[in-house]
């Protein structure tokens, strides 16, 4: 469902032990950055109608998300704060053609790997901390994460037929789980 091909593995879960805090505030800025990647995508593809309502859609609904996240974060006494982002997102970014049609398809399928892989990393926080509001706030994200996924597979498909988008979203997982399976060092939700 999620098209991943690659598995949170035990360094994330340490991180997340090590600097649960940390982690928090770097999702509520994945919030944030999931509602400019749609609003983009509707500047730059404005002739697409569906693409812009869907894309309203999920900017309303990131945008929810991260106030939730800040909710969250001050029940809990923690500071939001500027922090220096991963670098999954901009490499997955880099992934992307400079030519339309393919740019197109390629900026959705790399918003959808992003989406997906929030997905299966919320629902991996939600099985693996013992705080209870916690896991039942990741649980509750889980669907509206994998709709997004797959939202942004469906509209890959205004730009391409379906066999070339499933083709291009195979390779752009392998390398989003080349990506992930990298890691990064600072404690982030992408790391």
């Amino acid at each position: 469902m999620l098209h991943l091909q690659a598995k949170t593995d035990a360094r994330w879960f340490r991180q997340v032990d090590e600097n649960l805090n940390e982690v928090l505030i770097d999702h509520a800025h994945c919030e944030k950055k999931a509602a400019g990647t749609a609003l983009n995508l509707i500047f730059h593809y404005v002739e697409d109608r569906e693409l812009c309502q869907e894309m309203t859609e999920i900017v309303n609904e990131e945008l929810e998300h991260f106030h939730l996240v800040i909710d969250l974060l001050e029940r809990r006494g923690v500071k939001f704060r500027r922090l220096k982002p991963s670098q999954y997102g901009r490499k997955l970014n880099d992934l992307c053609s400079k030519q339309e049609p393919q740019r197109a398809v390629d900026r959705l399928l790399v918003a959808g790997l992003i989406e997906a892989r929030s997905c299966e990393r919320f629902q991996a926080l939600a099985n693996h901390v013992e705080d209870e509001e916690l896991a039942t706030f990741y649980r509750s994200l889980f669907e509206s994460e994998a709709r997004h996924h797959a939202t942004y597979t469906r509209l890959a498909m205004n730009f391409a037929p379906e066999k070339e988008v499933m083709r291009r979203l195979d390779e752009l997982a392998a390398l989003e789980a080349a990506i992930i399976a990298e890691g990064e060092e600072l404690p982030r939700m992408h790391s």
